[in-house]
């Protein structure tokens, strides 16, 4: 093994593979020294003058990955102090390599691991050498893929790596100057690229060969002149040629992205208009506007879930950028259909893809919501200033951008309350065998959702209390006659309601809170069994505890509450006590006034009743539950006294 390590004798590449054998199927010590060997040999400052015999005999791949890490450590640390004619002989070496790599079908495919790793060599002399000391790269790439279809496709994989390297990850290789002239050059010599990759997605059949070139394109989409995408066929051979076909739709709509999400002068408005109209009419013969997404993607293969993924990605990119110039064309129909289509996007059950919509809807009822925010006093005398929406009735003959969205808006409203997560404090959940158990470990990923989903819903009910109040009324008359009775569905109507605290005015959230808080306990008396109980029960003191305004404003509704919070506190069943404990203590703290004063129609106050009873109220809480109780509640109302 020693013997590679001498570099005053001719170098044996068999030994070196031998070598690297042992280090990858040896064991024990005979392994140990081959990897030192190596790590000496690669160290050495002359093994980057091995690298031409090693990959042009080596029969080891891994010898060969070796010697291209070897070369690859020389370009970026040594390059410039190197001599012309090196520097010359390395690049010529590189790219002869490459070439007879991917001169034809069978080599491009068998070593493609290996050829990407020469690309990544290739790009790294190009940081160095171009455009300066190399500046007939780009019509020489453009000559060699006009020569030949499996070269012309690696030499789209080299492209797609220079537009990564230059303008996704130069901030942090590269100085700023170094990378402005790249663009320049890249910019300025575009044409000849784009006339290639333009000549492929018009004639070329090799399947191979067209996906390259879309992934290459989908790189340069967010920096080349504008020119090039919306003064050329660019998007309508996106559209009519790959869009609907299932090998290129994903790469097709990822390009389709791209173009959509630009944020560039009005000029091009008709252009982005077409395009999104074009998008809407291929997806209608693809897939109806009706289709269960949901099921879909739940029964769909990779490939399709990510189509489905990317739908959702171009929707959102687009609209959340033009929507305002969609708004403004006179055929709203294309425009509808969209936010059909992401409605039933938003049903598919994963996560990352339904908070891509989510984030998109927040914006669009934002807006809505701030246009009506915006409207003259004049126009909206029954507006309140505190940002509560006004009956609809105030609304109906003022051309608002929300009423083209209506039945929109209130199936996102079933939506947001179908998709409901937990919010943090709720402690009783339901395991994955089905049981109801206490959380222990918060997910803080669902509690950021909830937050989001929260600010969603609460716009959706500002901007129609009324339709927010009969979708939720209806699920709960659902819930009371057992048409769609299960604990999933009452805990996201639940959390559901208890997230739109204060987007109604007082009235309506008294005659609303009421009811749902009627029903709901008569359903805890209603079921059998603990753990329908202790579902309905979470559920209605996290209600409770939400609604602080409404509790203050209604002593006889708080002192009700309160005291089924104690009947709670009997109740064994895991995480009842806990969560009821945390509920008292939270109205407790919002609502401390009403508990040390004197309410009309009382002897005493609140806290006087509930001092005397203490033993009787905490009897069935463990220890530590016993010293929240006292410690977070006592202390807050200054009764230590009284409490001796």
């Amino acid at each position: 093994m020693e013997s590679i390590l001498d570099f005053t004798q001719e170098f044996d590449v068999d030994k070196l593979d031998a070598t690297v054998r042992t280090f990858y199927t040896g064991v024990g010590e005979e392994q140990k020294k081959a990897q030192t060997v190596l790590t000496q040999f690669q160290n050495h400052p002359d093994a980057w003058l091995k690298v031409d015999a090693i990959l042009d005999k080596s029969k080891f791949t891994h010898t060969k990955f070796i010697a291209l890490q070897i070369l690859e450590k020389l370009i970026q640390q040594k390059w410039k102090i190197l001599p012309p004619e090196q520097q010359a002989g390395i690049r010529s070496f590189i790219v002869n390599i490459i070439v007879a790599t991917s001169d034809n079908e069978q080599s491009l495919r068998k070593e493609k691991t290996y050829l990407n790793k020469l690309n990544l060599i290739l790009v790294q002399i190009l940081k160095q050498e171009w455009p300066h000391n190399w500046p007939q790269f780009i019509p020489e790439i453009v000559s060699t893929g006009r020569s030949n279809v499996t070269i012309c496709e690696n030499n789209m994989a080299i492209l797609k790596l220079l537009s990564e390297e230059i303008f996704d990850y130069s901030a942090e290789q590269m100085t700023q100057l170094k990378t402005k002239n790249l663009k320049t050059q890249m910019c300025h010599e575009f044409s000849k690229i784009f006339e290639l990759c333009n000549e492929v997605l018009e004639k070329a059949h090799q399947p191979s060969l067209i996906k390259a070139t879309l992934e290459t394109l989908l790189k340069f989409l967010n920096w080349i002149p504008l020119g090039y995408i919306f003064e050329t066929n660019i998007i309508e051979n996106l559209r009519n040629r790959f869009m609907e076909s299932a090998e290129y739709r994903n790469v097709t709509l990822k390009c389709l992205s791209e173009i959509g999400a630009l944020n560039v002068s009005h000029e091009y408005d008709d252009k982005f208009i077409a395009l999104f109209n074009m998008v809407v009419a291929a997806l209608e013969s693809m897939v109806p506007v009706s289709a269960d997404f949901a099921t879909i993607y739940k029964n769909s293969s990779n490939e399709e879930q990510e189509f489905i993924q990317n739908l959702a990605l171009f929707f959102t990119g687009f609209l959340s950028t033009h929507l305002k110039i969609m708004e403004s064309q006179q055929n709203s129909q294309p425009l509808l259909k969209a936010h059909y289509y992401l409605l039933r996007i938003s049903q598919v059950e994963e996560r990352e893809v339904f908070k891509v919509c989510l984030e998109y809807w927040t914006k669009l009822v934002a807006e809505l919501y701030e246009e009506i925010q915006n409207l003259p006093v004049l126009e909206m005398p029954l507006l309140s200033i505190t940002g509560v929406s006004s009956p609809p009735s105030t609304l109906a003959n003022i051309p608002l951008r929300k009423h083209m969205y209506s039945d929109i808006l209130t199936n996102l409203r079933v939506i947001m309350i179908d998709r409901m997560v937990k919010p943090e404090e709720v402690l009783v959940v339901e395991n994955d065998e089905g049981e109801i158990v206490r959380e222990f470990m918060k997910d803080c990923d669902t509690i950021t959702l909830y937050k989001s989903m929260r600010e969603c819903l609460v716009y959706l009910t500002h901007l129609d209390v009324q339709d927010s109040e009969i979708i939720m009324s209806n699920k709960l008359t659902k819930q009371i006659d057992g048409s769609e009775w299960s604990w999933n569905n009452l805990n996201k109507l639940c959390w559901a309601i208890g997230s739109i605290s204060g987007a109604m005015n007082e009235d309506t959230e008294k005659r609303f809170l009421v009811t749902v808080i009627k029903e709901l306990l008569s359903l805890c008396e209603q079921k059998r069994g603990k753990d329908n109980k202790a579902v309905v029960a979470s559920n209605i003191m996290y209600i409770v505890g939400q609604y602080p305004r409404f509790l203050k404003a209604h002593w006889k509704f708080l002192k009700t509450v309160v005291n089924k919070l104690f009947e709670f506190m009997h109740e064994t069943h895991e995480g009842v006590q806990d969560m009821a404990c945390d509920t008292f203590i939270k109205i407790a703290q919002k609502c401390r006034r009403q508990f040390i004063s004197q309410q009309q129609g009382e002897t005493t106050p609140f806290i006087d009743e509930i001092i005397s009873g203490i033993e009787t109220i905490t009897k069935d809480l463990s220890p530590q539950q016993v010293t929240f109780f006292f410690f977070f509640f006592f202390k807050k109302k200054g009764k230590k006294k009284k409490m001796q």
